[in-house]
């Protein structure tokens, strides 16, 4: 919410001339003496918010009201150039906020978030729905065929006039105060939301006190557990729902009522209880509906689709249900072979939704003998950071200085400047890896700087990834302490995120609005997933993959289990994503407000709802009373509204981008080839939103993209 309308600010500069001293850091940016005007952290307290805020409001609106009452006739830089460089205070604050609500919030800046929203809302719709900006902005869009305008401006001009349009522009002074009114409640309901999960999340926890009863835990977990527990005052082992806990505990622990424990707990967070999310999720989706109907679309996703590669709701089901048909039977077939499996340990029971982590570890165990166990010690952190940044150095020629001297909001935070391959500085970079109670759950990457242009000077980007690894073991008086050693996902979620940062960085666009990863919902996923591919390739894992111990590389024997193991379960994995999708399609494609029916609660009716939305791609029982929609804040809280389908879209273009790089090592020897890299990032990487992304791929791929490399990737098709 906050950096969308950051991006529809836009980007400027101040001179020290007109920005008074103050002792408001986020006020007094002029005179940061921070490197590259990176945030200085150590200065910016609780307190600085509001009045920041407050005052960027006025400072954004007189921006707005200065192009309003220009009397010169409309023009792409008097309007719509003026329109992107308005509001940089505002972006300032906004940056700065909206990243630590995420990964260091706490409970005073909870309450100023829920201060904040409403007064945001009504700052965004008060330049939205500003008829006479939108009049000028129209008149420079009706003169467009004739005006003289790059492929670059042209696109900053149709996304300002759309943008404007599908926030209400055109309604009519009735329809504009109604959608004042939703979107102010759309935003309070979808930050309590989120609230709801981070606070549900970290209220649950429970206490082992009998060691037995963590049979099958490897050392490292159980001592991450007891290091949890002291944490809290406590002794034993903590058990919690952050990732960290939740997915070694599920794959490995043999106490089958504790596993079923956390599966529900984790799988009713926020259905009922002091964190109850049932009434908030039928609130979100009938606002949407109120709002989409409000502009003459009968349902949320069709005005969501609107400006999407998918750019409509029949292409996104018959993507979808393509997907479906291709990988069910494998699907089916996997959970089948488990089944029997299971059996043969001793399970005689069918199997279950907190069986299938426990059992599938364990059947890739015996068909590869290779498990996160087995490869951890080759994913030591630091050396895992340096094989990351080692790609980016070999695709892209970077390389990555870490700068003490740049301010950061957590200790555990670390900060880089970031070089291209000619020495010149390109970016900062932070990297935060570990979970802390202030952290909402996950990974992703941000901006605190967007990157923009004003005249020749370039305003390079500053990047953020967030992620919740493993943490270092530490040492006791009876054990010596161990470095983060990842699992094989947390190294791919590693490639996925840096994969985003690299949009951010390497982008070369004149607008802020446009640059780095301001792409639409369904083509942003594309350089994430792309960049996960290389951790299948022997020639990347040689450059980092070495036992944290001996030094010794990953031998060849378990790379060659990793390759093999490769298309594991991947059935099972896309149905699961074809789960999520289907979900958000039904909440975002009702016709008529949800309501329960007669004599069924609220919590019944969201979750009936959710089960029959998935039921064509289950594949596992259903546990009555459970359902993920309650904490799915991606679709309720996290902008993926009727776009949750976009992971699966990117990963058709992942796979097909992915086999350029694989053509050309057959073809010149190296998956580092430099030729194709180039291509990627001159036309990917560096274009961000100044065209049509598909003309983007296009222009990289040479043609429209297949499902066949997808299909192939995931042993679907041979």
């Amino acid at each position: 919410m906050a950096l969308a309308t950051a991006a529809l600010i836009g980007c400027a500069s101040k001179t020290e001339d007109n920005v008074p001293v103050n002792e408001n850091p986020l006020l007094n940016y002029a005179h940061w003496t921070t490197p590259h005007g990176t945030y200085p952290f150590n200065e910016i307290k609780a307190e600085h918010y509001m009045p920041a805020f407050e005052e960027a409001f006025k400072e954004g609106l007189a921006e707005i009201d200065a192009i309003v009452r220009n009397p010169e006739k409309p023009t792409f830089e008097n309007t719509i150039v003026a329109l992107e460089r308005a509001g940089h205070t505002l972006s300032l604050a906004t940056y700065c906020f909206f990243n630590l609500t995420n990964a260091e919030t706490n409970d005073t800046l909870d309450a100023i978030e829920t201060e904040l929203m409403p007064k945001y809302t009504e700052y965004e719709t008060a330049i939205t729905l500003n008829d006479s900006l939108f009049q000028r902005i129209k008149a420079v869009y009706d003169e467009r065929e004739s005006l003289r305008l790059n492929p670059e401006q042209r696109k900053l001009l149709e996304d300002a006039y759309e943008g404007f349009a599908n926030n209400g522009a055109n309604l009519d002074s009735v329809g504009k105060e109604k959608y004042k009114e939703l979107s102010t409640r759309l935003s309070m309901l979808t930050l309590a939301y989120g609230q709801n999960v981070l606070k549900a999340t970290n209220a649950w926890t429970k206490l082992i006190t009998d060691e037995s009863q963590l049979a099958g835990l490897n050392d490292d977990t159980k001592a991450m557990m007891r290091d949890n527990a002291k944490k809290k005052g406590q002794k034993g082992w903590l058990m919690d729902l952050k990732p960290t806990t939740t997915i070694p505990f599920m794959q490995d622990c043999a106490n089958r009522e504790l596993r079923k424990e956390l599966y529900i707990a984790s799988n009713t967070r926020c259905i009922g209880g002091e964190f109850d999310n049932t009434q908030n999720i039928i609130d979100i989706a009938n606002t949407r509906l109120e709002i989409a109907q409000l502009f003459d679309k009968e349902d949320f996703a069709q005005k969501a689709l609107h400006k999407r590669c998918a750019e409509n709701e029949e292409t996104v089901m018959n993507f979808l249900n393509s997907l479906r048909d291709a990988y069910m039977p494998a699907a089916r077939a996997e959970v089948a072979e488990l089944q029997a499996f299971a059996d043969s340990l001793g399970l005689n029971d069918q199997l279950q939704p907190w069986d299938f982590s426990y059992y599938s570890k364990k059947l890739k165990d015996a068909k590869y003998s290779i498990s996160d166990d087995i490869l951890r010690p080759y994913f030591e952190l630091e050396a895992v950071k340096q094989g990351v940044f080692g790609l980016a150095n070999r695709l892209y020629g970077l390389t990555f200085v870490q700068d003490t001297n740049i301010q950061v909001y957590n200790p555990e935070v670390s900060a880089y400047n970031v070089y291209d391959a000619k020495g010149k500085f390109l970016a900062v970079y932070y990297t935060d890896f570990h979970p802390r109670d202030g952290k909402r759950g996950g990974a992703w990457m941000n901006e605190f700087q967007g990157q923009y242009k004003i005249g020749r000077k370039d305003h390079r980007p500053h990047i953020t990834t967030v992620m919740n690894f493993t943490r270092p073991v530490p040492a006791t008086d009876a054990t010596e302490g161990k470095p983060a050693l990842l699992t094989y996902d947390e190294v791919e979620t590693f490639l996925h995120e840096f994969g985003h940062a690299l949009h951010g960085m390497l982008t070369r666009c004149t607008y802020g609005s446009q640059s780095g990863t301001n792409v639409p919902r369904d083509f942003v996923e594309l350089p994430s997933q792309f960049n996960e591919n290389f951790l299948g390739e022997k020639e990347f894992l040689d450059t980092f993959a070495k036992h944290y111990e001996t030094g010794e590389a990953m031998p060849q024997d378990l790379i060659d289990k990793i390759h093999r193991a490769d298309t594991y379960h991947a059935a099972y994995a896309c149905v699961r994503q074809l789960s999520f999708g289907y979900l958000d399609m039904a909440w975002h494609t009702i016709r008529e407000p949800f309501a329960p029916t007669k004599g069924q609660s609220v919590q019944d009716a969201v979750i009936a709802f959710g089960n029959n939305a998935m039921e064509q791609v289950r594949v596992m029982p259903n546990v009555p009373g459970t359902q993920m929609e309650t904490a799915f804040t991606h679709i309720f809280s996290g902008g993926y509204a009727a776009g949750y389908y976009s992971y699966k879209w990117s990963e058709l273009l992942d796979a097909d981008a992915f086999a350029q790089f694989q053509q050309a090592r057959d073809k010149r020897g190296s998956i580092f080839d430099k030729k194709t890299a180039d291509s990627f990032r001159k036309n990917i990487l560096e274009r961000g939103g100044t065209e049509e992304p598909m003309v983007l791929y296009r222009r990289f791929r040479g043609g429209d993209p297949t499902i066949d490399a997808l299909l192939k990737r995931d042993g679907i098709q041979k």
